[in-house]
């Protein structure tokens, strides 16, 4: 007997299971998957979570049926490959989109084949059971302990950039510092939370923080969500991010 009554899929996660500990069911390297239904279109189409931002994050938390899985606990790039996977299950690798010429800014209508995208290529060996890195910045040359984002950090963060945003009504988009401070776990030994994010907002340098982000980026499992644009006005090519939003999930046809 089927072991659901709709049908699914299993999918291969970018991080193999390395990252997480042996106790987890993440551990095996791969999730099974809903194929999207009514119920997924019904989340896709709701306004209400489309004005909170949170349509992806519910689409997501609705397909995963792996029983005895924290789908807060799957990282950001496993994540990624389950959100791909479903796209591809839902509606076809074939993904149309308009996007802006990088060579005339003008707008180009392409079709990128999600079936072509590939996992990243990384060091597995860096891979940590614990999900805790070690980084000395380069130019201030302080040792600092991070760790890397899971579905539930991401939560949390856009739920305080909002926050953040609607207390100080400012246009600042506090993204990359909200994000450093859920990401650094201690600094030159110091684990406590309160110095963090002053360190984080006040202390940390520019430079050393595109270092950081950098290497975070370096080391961490993923897709790599690039495709091959060619230019239809002056045939130069240049490899580009894939549009990866709402519409992501909205086929043109």
């Amino acid at each position: 007997m089927a072991k659901y009554d709709f049908p699914t899929e299993v999918i291969d996660l970018p991080s193999k299971g390395k990252p997480y500990p042996e106790s987890s069911p993440l551990s095996k390297g791969s999730v099974e998957i809903k194929y999207m239904t009514a119920k997924e279109e019904d989340i896709l189409a709701s306004q209400n979570l489309i004005r909170r931002g949170v349509v992806l994050d519910k689409l997501f938390e609705s397909v995963v049926v792996d029983e005895g899985i924290d789908i807060g606990d799957i990282l950001i790039g496993d994540k990624n490959a389950i959100l791909l996977a479903t796209r591809i299950l839902g509606y076809g690798k074939d993904y149309q989109v308009e996007v802006s010429d990088p060579f005339t800014l003008e707008q180009q209508k392409v079709i990128i084949d999600l079936s072509k995208v590939q996992t990243k290529d990384i060091d597995e060996d860096n891979i940590s059971k614990d999900n805790r890195y070690s980084f000395t910045l380069p130019h201030s040359k302080i040792e600092i302990v991070f760790k890397l984002l899971n579905h539930k950090d991401e939560i949390d963060i856009n739920a305080e950039i909002a926050s953040l945003q609607r207390l100080t009504k400012s246009d600042v988009n506090q993204e990359v510092s909200t994000r450093l401070r859920y990401m650094v776990q201690k600094v030159d030994d110091n684990d406590d939370r309160g110095f963090i994010n002053k360190w984080v907002k006040n202390s940390l340098l520019a430079r050393d923080s595109r270092a950081l982000r950098k290497y975070v980026q370096s080391i961490s499992p993923d897709l790599d969500l690039k495709y091959e644009f060619v230019s239809e006005i002056t045939g130069e090519q240049e490899a580009l991010d894939i549009p990866f939003g709402i519409g992501f999930f909205y086929p043109s046809e």
